[in-house]
């Protein structure tokens, strides 16, 4: 049976002249044919749930150890709730929902077990080969690292969800070549010598989308999942005006609601209210860029999709809250001891024997190599690790194996 499948549109709403068209993608580096059924980016987000990597996401850490309870923040229920409203956002803003969706679902690819702690302990013992950016390991992860399809490393996503994953927090360089941000990583120079992502101009507004949903995520759930462990309670929320303001608003009109319908009624408001605040802030902003395609919203000089001068502040008060009050906890900072310490046991014994990677592809092939491709080897493998299996491997390796707990 024969059809159009640009009239049937398979579900798309309204899309605007500024939306990155699914239609008119500038392409994949290894030419395929297009579906008659998905559009390329529908086929980029389905690509991404398939990988190993997605699935791996559920046994690494978000902010608290898994071992800690069922409950609490996964990478996976993190990424989960940062596509939700980042397609909420694409949506409002008639930007095409599922480049957006699947920029979100792909973001944290690259992070290591144990969140941030695995990601420092892993950058330092790379330092001397050029270190570690999760961001850039997300990248070597679905151009090089997956091993699913028979013509080409990696899943071959679009250059747009490509250039999402790489530049959703802003552009990499300036116009004369230098880092925005300090050096850019060198797998991300390598894969720009093929496939060229412009570091020096912003993504587009569908990966801006997913960026800011990411920050809306994570301020909203750590701050839930502060409560539950009691690392936070309701008094420390009342010292930041915003938070205070949502509380007083639900005890008025709830006034005798349990702890944790409460707590739910506040995320639900705050994720409301950010997410409103940057729709209106973009919205403003596209008024006055009047942009005509998705290009446009790559030279402007500014972010499109971002908070409110008032929003950003609040952003900065609840950071520095989760900051003092659980991510430099002591009991915290303890576990974060314990996790760095696998990770760099684990280098150790991977770099001096590298037959101690048992699932690794390349397993036969590293001990013959120097010291640089090697650690690089060494580091995709532990990159790749869950918690649950780092700490497996180094019970397996060494005597003794941190409490995490």
């Amino acid at each position: 049976m024969s059809f159009d499948r640009h009239a049937l549109g398979f579900g798309y709403g309204e899309r605007a002249v500024y939306a990155a068209d699914p239609w008119n993608s500038r392409g994949r580096l290894y030419h395929e044919s297009g579906s008659p059924t998905r559009s390329d980016f529908q086929r980029d987000r389905d690509r991404i749930i398939h990988t190993t990597a997605f699935r791996r996401l559920k046994h690494k850490t978000q902010v608290f150890i898994a071992q800690d309870g069922d409950h609490y923040r996964t990478r996976l229920t993190h990424t989960i709730e940062v596509a939700q409203i980042a397609r909420a956002l694409a949506r409002a803003l008639k930007a095409d929902e599922d480049l957006a969706e699947g920029v979100a679902l792909v973001h944290d690819f690259g992070h290591t077990p144990f969140g941030h702690t695995g990601e420092d302990a892993l950058h330092e013992e790379l330092l001397p080969y050029g270190g570690f950016d999760h961001n850039a390991q997300s990248l070597r992860i679905v151009t090089k690292l997956e091993r699913r399809y028979a013509e080409f490393d990696g899943i071959n996503l679009t250059w747009e969800s490509l250039e999402g994953l790489v530049k959703h927090n802003g552009p990499l360089l300036t116009a004369d070549g230098v880092g925005t941000r300090g050096p850019v990583p060198q797998p991300i120079l390598d894969y720009c010598e093929l496939h060229d992502l412009e570091l020096a101009s912003y993504a587009s507004l569908e990966a801006q989308a997913a960026a800011i949903a990411d920050d809306i995520a994570y301020n909203t759930h750590d701050i839930d999942d502060g409560l539950r462990s009691g690392y936070l309670n309701f008094e420390m929320l009342e010292e930041i005006p915003f938070l205070a303001g949502l509380m007083a608003e639900v005890r008025e009109r709830y006034p005798h609601l349990e702890p944790s319908r409460f707590t739910h009624e506040i995320m639900r408001r705050q994720i409301t209210r950010m997410v409103e605040d940057v729709i209106g802030v973009a919205q403003k902003r596209l008024a006055e860029l009047n942009p005509q395609s998705a290009d446009d919203i790559r030279k402007a000089d500014h972010v499109i999709a971002t908070f409110s001068d008032e929003m950003a502040e609040t952003d900065r008060q609840i950071k520095a809250m989760l900051f003092k009050r659980i991510y430099r906890n002591a009991d915290i900072m303890r576990i974060r001891a314990g996790a760095a310490q696998i990770v760099k046991d684990l280098f150790g014994a991977y770099m001096a024997n590298p037959k101690e990677m048992q699932s690794h592809y390349w397993v036969d092939h590293i001990a013959g190599l120097s010291d640089a491709p090697k650690a690089r080897h060494v580091g995709d493998y532990l990159a790749g690790m869950t918690d649950t299996y780092a700490i497996s491997a180094h019970r397996r390796l060494f005597d003794h194996t941190p409490d995490l707990r």
